[in-house]
């Protein structure tokens, strides 16, 4: 968690009156920050501002250590489901023998294993390019051979003298329980989220009640149209 981004709490408040929204949400009222921090200690709880720019400031109880822990853990989890795929390349020939392919292989299947994708390249020497059929057919064979894993994205393009393919991990389906367990994860996180949302839109609507509404103006007619 940023800390340049942490709201202020307990003895941080220095306002002089807060809108006070209770653990549950419910609306406590505006009161000084001195009664709602006491408020705070007896439930103990912390007093937190959620919303800094109201008139007055909004503070919410909670337990602000176990939020911040349920906020970095979700934080967490999403950098650790969030990876960069790198693009690694294997070098063919159009003459390459057997043993040299196997060691190309192994290399494009570790690749393809730790999520990234794999360039396979061919680059034709000399005569080599009146005969690109032959480094097409060594491509689809390369691709046949790891299709368990991976799936050809760009089927093979000769582009000058190189003919370039890019084969990508292949997705395997989550089973029920794992798509269960995530949406799982993935609700509770909005929940938390959802709670604070909340409670910053009551308090808005708390205020925009207390706020005093606009006498409608009479209108007040002209001597003149009273003369006609």
């Amino acid at each position: 968690m940023d800390i340049n981004n942490e709201p202020m709490i307990n003895e941080e408040i220095n306002d002089r009156d807060v809108r006070l929204i209770g653990p549950d949400g419910e609306q406590l009222g505006v009161m000084t920050s001195r009664a709602a921090l006491e408020k705070a200690e007896e439930l103990g709880l912390d007093l937190v501002k959620i919303v800094p720019n109201a008139q007055p400031p909004v503070c919410k109880l909670l337990d602000y250590d176990k939020h911040r822990f349920e906020q970095s853990k979700r934080e967490h989890e999403l950098r650790k489901n969030q990876r960069i795929v790198e693009l690694k390349e294997v070098q063919l020939s159009a003459t390459i023998e057997e043993n040299d392919l196997q060691t190309k292989l192994k290399n494009a299947v570790k690749f393809l294993e730790t999520g990234d994708k794999v360039k396979v390249s061919i680059r034709f020497r000399g005569r080599q390019i009146a005969h690109a059929n032959i480094g097409m057919q060594i491509m689809l064979d390369f691709a046949k051979r790891i299709e368990e894993i991976g799936v050809i994205e760009r089927r093979p393009l000769l582009d000058g003298r190189h003919m370039i393919m890019i084969i990508a991990p292949k997705i395997e389906k989550k089973s029920f329980a794992e798509r269960s367990l995530a949406r799982k994860a993935q609700a509770e996180g909005e929940e938390s989220d959802a709670a604070l949302n909340s409670a910053e839109s009551e308090a808005e609507l708390a205020e925009k009640a207390a706020a005093p509404k606009e006498q409608p103006q009479k209108k007040v007619k002209r001597e003149s149209e009273n003369m006609i």
